[in-house]
């Protein structure tokens, strides 16, 4: 089952948030309007109970006497006055007989206040009635809370309506602003594919865009960056195989063509044999060093050898094919480099070869000391490479000379290169007077 999408999760999770402090905010607000709604309350009735404290005094027989005032409407509203001994000396017209118990209960207790817990709830206060240190009587006044009430429920069915109608409206926006701003990442999400399945030279570059797209834009373009370099050695390996391939296949094609013919001696079918074997090796030899490359490019360890093991071996096999040639590899035992043995071999094969086919009477394999490690120079006494094809010798594909009876496709040159860089090396022709040579600088081992 698929999850939710990022919108929904993020457009909730900040409408949760959102939610927890308006439950916060109203029940806060409806706690604060419950005790304002109390103390006013308790200031209302403070007020009537000291204005009729003001007309409690003595009686003349040491009783209380109440002042007879114009306006006594304070007594109709619910007010009663207990003298100290309990007596009640005024109370409201109209009372029933369970509040007037209750003030005199509150009144008995002296100052202070109390809800009664009738259908009708009312709230009393009681104020003591003083002469000196004498308590002369206690006045308590009551008022009726159904109104508080009623603008306490009011207040939170409003709050808690305006709480739910802001959380979706929040809710709604959040989801739309989160919508608009991931929709640029879609956008580019979308076309990072498109353009890897179409156009994988394209990229987003530095156009205009939110600051917070920068870092995603620069990842696809890394990303499709590795994608084309993945893509372009894939055609690469593949046109390199193809082309190598090709003139062993045609051998191997040949010779087969050439047996099924017709009858032919036991000489001649050793030699074909012979050639077959020498073509399928050839094939061999060229996947090898292909793979090689491939793995290099894609990251492989460097390894470390010595070159004087592999290249004794590489010249002595190579060297059977010309027996007329002198090659002399002088290369010092004990001197090493930072390249896998297997990966020198494939990278100097080429050159060598080169070096052999071209010669004279003499090949040369050296090495000396370089500044950045090692520097192994292949040179020959043959004609050399002309000026104007010496930028031309490591282009896949090129030959100097498409008639002068050589197989290959013009790979071998390109293919050192990119294994000896692979190495963290460099190849490249170096300028003499006579023949040609050939430098690999390699990291010291």
């Amino acid at each position: 089952m698929a999850g939710r999408s990022l919108r929904s999760r993020l457009a909730w999770s900040a409408s949760a948030v959102v939610a927890l402090w308006l439950i916060a905010l109203t029940v806060g607000a409806n706690l604060l309007l419950v005790g304002v709604l109390a103390r006013e309350a308790d200031g209302v009735l403070r007020a009537r109970a000291e204005a009729t404290a003001a007309t409690v005094q003595p009686g003349p027989d040491g009783g209380v006497a109440v002042r007879d005032l114009r306006d006594d409407q304070a007594l109709d509203v619910g007010t009663w006055i207990f003298a100290a001994d309990g007596t009640t000396v005024e109370r409201p017209s109209g009372s029933s007989s369970g509040l007037d118990r209750q003030a005199s209960a509150l009144a008995r207790l002296g100052a202070g206040t109390a809800e009664t817990g009738l259908p009708d709830p009312v709230r009393l206060l009681a104020l003591p009635v003083r002469e000196g240190r004498r308590v002369l009587a206690t006045v308590v006044t009551s008022t009726p809370l159904a109104p508080y009430r009623q603008v306490q429920r009011l207040a939170l069915v409003g709050s808690a309506g305006l709480a739910v109608g802001l959380l979706l409206v929040v809710h709604l926006v959040l989801r739309a602003s989160v919508a608009r701003a991931l929709r640029p990442v879609q956008q580019m999400s979308a076309q990072a594919g498109r353009w890897s399945a179409e156009d994988v030279d394209r990229r987003f570059g530095h156009t205009a865009r939110p600051s917070e797209l920068d870092d995603l834009a620069g990842t696809l373009d890394g990303l499709l960056d590795r994608l084309a370099a993945v893509l372009r050695r894939e055609r690469q390996l593949s046109d390199e195989l193809s082309h190598e391939l090709r003139t062993p296949l045609a051998r191997i094609q040949a010779e087969v063509d050439l047996l099924g013919s017709r009858p032919r001696s036991g000489a001649e079918r050793a030699q074909a044999l012979a050639t077959i074997d020498e073509a399928a090796g050839s094939m061999r030899d060229i996947l090898e060093t292909l793979m090689t490359a491939a793995r290099a490019a894609g990251g492989a360890a460097p390894g470390r050898c010595a070159p004087s093991a592999v290249l004794i071996p590489l010249a002595a096999r190579m060297q059977a094919r010309r027996a007329d040639l002198d090659v002399r590899v002088d290369v010092p035992e004990d001197v090493t480099v930072g390249v896998d043995g297997s990966l020198l071999e494939r990278a100097v094969s080429p050159v060598l070869e080169n070096a052999l086919r071209y010669a004279a009477g003499r090949v040369t394999i050296t090495a000396e000391p370089a500044p950045t490690g090692v520097r192994l120079r292949i040179s020959d006494d043959g004609p050399g490479v002309p000026a104007d094809a010496q930028g031309l010798v490591f282009e896949p594909g090129w030959r100097g000379d498409p008639v002068d009876g050589h197989d290959g496709a013009g790979l071998g040159l390109a293919l050192a290169r990119r294994l000896v860089r692979a190495g963290g090396g460099e190849l490249r022709i170096q300028e003499t007077r006579g023949g040609a040579a050939f430098v690999l600088d390699l990291p010291l081992g």
